[in-house]
């Protein structure tokens, strides 16, 4: 069969580029065209992207749509159709932002700018949860343009973290983490305090801490066709996240699992809000009273959703099955194991304290169920083993020396 003429434009060059990448040439035989502002050695060497478009300015608002045309008209000749990915909240609120601008240009399937801000801002968020049914943890929700003190009831350690995340990266300072994790009042206090000092005018979101190892947290894919049909839900237990505090709640390792009623309740909530698009849900089971409890949507495939790729559902194929084919198709629930790790088997084993999911890390591993798609074996940069190599020497360090 004839394949498709078109060509993927990847926008990151982050590890979530490198795993769309390695999706469409592991499907399509493809070499993506990536475009980002900075040289990270995921995407910088390898060789699955044909080119990578350096831009420095890619992040600002006003030149991103034009940055992104300038591609579009170097490329234009070589396909029939474009096809624009992106893999960071800022790269994906642009595009949604410029579509009256990139749509001339590209095809590309994403929530509506309405929709995207409501889920982004987790007041709205929490509320359309509520009203649909899903469970979230006890929060709330602090103004930094206020000078008056967090008075809400909380029990103890909490978790504040900021409303804004892209506006909180933009006010950096030192001793800023991407969650922070309080065990008083007054260390609330202090941190509010530390955060206000940065120049962040925004929200905190003050939140109950849910007790568990970081085998507590889950993981849902949903990906809804552009006609709003939902095409594909995936569900996963997180075996490890990233234990450096710049970098918590970056999932490392996972295991696919299933359960249907928890499925039907997020495909149902995306299709309910109008939603479009990949997303992907991070959530954590309460063992005090056996929910799962919702913290965010991502309004794209996270940086772990590998998983789906490797379970024989390719996030590549869903794009195209949907903007360039413009198939329909039921909704595949997603059933078998899968080990999806970017660590080595080493902190698997060590770093992991649960003893169901160490037995089943293990079964997997020797049943040659593990995947980490770094290591894709079409992928032949001469310098990316000594990359490789050095990478996961760092990680045993850094589970060694972190605790979260």
């Amino acid at each position: 069969m004839k394949q498709p003429n078109f060509l993927p434009i990847i926008v990151g060059t982050d590890i979530n580029a490198y795993n769309m990448a390695i999706s469409f040439h592991e499907e399509y035989n493809i070499q993506p065209i990536l475009v980002g502002k900075g040289v990270l050695p995921f995407t910088n060497l390898s060789n699955i992207p044909r080119t990578i478009e350096y831009n420095k300015n890619l992040g600002e608002p006003e030149q991103f749509a034009d940055i992104l045309i300038d591609v579009a008209n170097k490329y234009k000749a070589e396909a029939e159709t474009l096809l624009l990915v992106g893999t960071n909240d800022l790269y994906v609120r642009l595009i949604i932002e410029n579509r009256t601008k990139l749509q001339d240009h590209f095809v590309f399937n994403y929530l509506d700018e309405t929709l995207m801000n409501d889920l982004q801002y987790k007041a709205n968020f929490y509320k359309l949860c509520e009203e649909h049914g899903l469970d979230i943890p006890t929060t709330y929700f602090y103004d930094c343009s206020t000078d008056l003190p967090f008075e809400g009831e909380m029990m103890y350690p909490a978790i504040i973290k900021p409303s804004n995340g892209i506006e909180y990266s933009r006010n950096p300072f030192e001793g800023q983490q991407k969650v922070f994790k309080v065990q008083t009042a007054e260390e609330a206090q202090q941190i509010i305090a530390l955060i206000k000092g940065s120049g962040y005018r925004d929200e905190l979101i003050i939140q109950d801490y849910i007790p568990g190892e970081d085998t507590a947290m889950w993981d849902s894919v949903v990906y809804v066709s552009s006609k709003g049909q939902s095409q594909l839900v995936s569900f996963a237990q997180v075996v490890l996240q990233e234990h450096t505090v710049t970098a918590i709640g970056n999932y490392t390792a996972l295991i696919s699992r299933y359960n249907e009623e928890l499925m039907t309740k997020l495909r149902g909530f995306l299709e309910a809000v109008g939603y479009r698009g990949f997303a992907n849900f991070d959530l954590k089971y309460d063992e005090r009273d056996g929910k799962y409890k919702v913290f965010e949507v991502n309004i794209r495939q996270g940086r772990s959703s590998y998983y789906v790729t490797a379970m024989g559902h390719n996030m590549a194929r869903y794009f195209v099955d949907d903007l360039i084919k413009d198939m329909e198709k039921p909704c595949a629930y997603l059933q078998g194991e899968v080990l999806f790790s970017v660590v080595p088997k080493i902190v698997l084993k060590k770093f992991v304290s649960d003893e169901t999911v160490q037995k089943d890390i293990r079964r997997l591993i020797k049943a040659k169920k593990l995947v980490n798609p770094l290591f894709y074996k079409k992928d032949k940069h001469f310098k990316r083993k000594f990359y490789l190599f050095a990478r996961q020497i760092n990680y045993y360090k850094k589970y060694k020396e972190n605790v979260w």
